[in-house]
């Protein structure tokens, strides 16, 4: 999937997959990749234009929808 750099001190890039939903993170610190289903793509949306990146994820994506950490390459 292809991610888009953002300018976060949380979140390096962000990408999504609006056919099966699929929101995909790389964060900045551990440099993790997470997957996020079930994302409506208006949060992909709203994600992207929140004034804080990170801030957004915390309220409105961690702990609401099921993940996986994808294994590193």
């Amino acid at each position: 999937m292809q991610r888009q750099a953002v300018e976060s001190s949380m979140i390096r890039s962000v990408g999504y997959d609006p056919q099966h939903q699929i929101l995909e993170i790389e964060f900045v610190k551990s440099g993790d990749v997470y997957q996020y289903r079930d994302v409506p793509q208006p949060v992909y949306q709203d994600l992207l234009t929140a004034t804080s990146h990170g801030q957004y994820f915390q309220a409105h994506i961690r702990g609401e929808y099921p993940y996986q950490k994808l294994p590193r390459h």
